[in-house]
């Protein structure tokens, strides 16, 4: 592989999008937005759909980091549990943040609203990976439901056999509100409809650093933009922005293949739900529209990718599913998913510019979510915006050189507890 990071199944299926071209000059809008991932596209769509003038600059092309490149699994809420939320937050928070990050599917609104085609799917199952998770799942489900009349079914160990041709799990809970689609073609879509609505998306333009004044300045490589109000939603490039806020986040290295068409295909997972392990590392899989697994197993803490991506997620799906052991795969990519110190979301404002970012790998859905609020709050209706700028967040400790090497012994230490048990 020539790539091994952009050898995607999801590049090779994306529907027709212009590649980015050379652009130079001077522009004005309102709102000039950072990033063409869907924190970024989607705030960039609702700012216009309030009547901002908008500019969204990418640097590479729409969907090129991790909003194109992920599992495409559609999994409601946060990192932490609901039960979590309120234990640290109390009764109040939590339920604003139930209602944001479980209920309020801008996804699915989006999809519908512009008639998206990317292959969405309903269903998500988490798999325990130890009876001890399993029994921490149980709870949430009878929580979730006691709480916040919120209808998740418990899968005892028998019954995965109906979800997953695997012995592995000792059970699960599958969410009917959770799914899966293709997410590049999900950020096409968004993009299309935010043109559509007047932004212009300029590719091809590599941020380098904002001037906040009033009225503030962008400054691209050839080219300036100035703007009211700017939207940094670069995620694990935002420290080439601004390096006050990189020192929130660390990348961690996820890698995905994606296998020819399987004739099993609906014997491997016969409900078509998308499925996430318990692990710390965890697996994470689906079938693609056209009858493919689609793996993610894995990580590494260092930004050099495996030479062969595939021989290096082919154990951890053989583990799982050792009867295509030996399938063949077609496409093998990654790329970085920015993590907090918590696994909850950095959202916020800093003068007229505002950011979302580290979502953990937690992101497909709060994303759009995230990118709606900001531009909620930049026309002067803050409150929702407010529940998630509040969750708290601290910077790796470390500084520039020995932020990554403490956080990556940290992640081993919960890596080596998976192995473990």
């Amino acid at each position: 592989m020539s790539d091994p990071l952009n050898n995607s199944y999801y590049a090779a299926t994306a529907h027709e999008w212009p590649a980015p071209g050379d652009i130079e000059g001077a522009y004005t809008c309102d709102v000039a937005v950072i990033g063409g991932g869907f924190t970024g596209l989607s705030a960039a769509l609702a700012c216009a759909e309030r009547g901002f003038s908008v500019i969204l600059v990418e640097a590479e092309s729409v969907g090129f980091g991790a909003s194109g490149r992920n599992g495409g699994q559609l999994i409601p809420g946060l990192r932490w549990t609901a039960s979590e939320l309120e234990a640290d937050f109390g009764r109040e928070r939590a339920d604003a943040l139930f209602d944001l990050c479980w209920r309020d599917n801008r996804v699915h609104a989006r999809i519908t609203r512009h008639g998206i085609d990317c292959d969405l799917k309903a269903g998500h199952l988490e798999a325990a990976w130890t009876p001890k998770d399993f029994d921490v799942m149980r709870r949430e489900a009878e929580y979730l439901a006691t709480r916040f009349n919120y209808a998740t079914t418990v899968v005892q160990k028998p019954g995965m056999s109906a979800h997953i041709t695997s012995s592995l799990y000792h059970g699960g809970i599958y969410d009917p509100q959770g799914g899966h689609f293709h997410p590049l073609n999900y950020a096409i879509g968004l993009a299309k409809a935010a043109e559509a609505a007047g932004v212009r998306i300029l590719q091809g333009q590599r941020a380098n650093w904002i001037l906040d004044t009033d009225p503030g300045e962008l400054f691209l490589g050839a080219s300036t933009i100035e703007a009211r109000y700017f939207i940094d939603a670069t995620d694990s490039w935002i420290g080439e922005i601004e390096p006050d806020l990189g020192r929130y986040t660390v990348p961690i290295m996820n890698y995905n293949i994606a296998t020819a068409p399987l004739p099993n295909a609906d014997e491997l997972l016969s409900t078509d739900a998308a499925v996430a392990d318990s692990r710390f590392v965890l697996n994470y899989f689906r079938l693609s529209a056209d009858k493919r697994l689609i793996f993610g197993g894995g990580e590494r803490y260092s930004q050099t990718p495996p030479r062969d991506v595939a021989a290096f997620v082919r154990p951890f799906m053989a583990e799982v599913f050792p009867q295509i052991a030996d399938a063949k795969i077609d496409y093998g990519w990654g790329g970085a998913v920015a993590v907090t110190m918590n696994r909850l979301p950095h959202i916020g404002r800093r003068g007229n510019v505002f950011f979302a970012h580290g979502f953990s790998g937690h992101g497909a859905l709060v994303t759009t979510l995230a990118g709606e609020l900001i531009a909620e709050a930049m026309a002067g209706t803050a409150e929702r915006f407010d529940v998630l700028a509040n969750l708290p967040s601290k910077p790796f400790p470390g500084g520039k050189w020995l932020r990554q090497p403490l956080a990556t012994l940290g992640l081993l230490y919960y890596a080596m507890k998976d192995k473990l048990g």
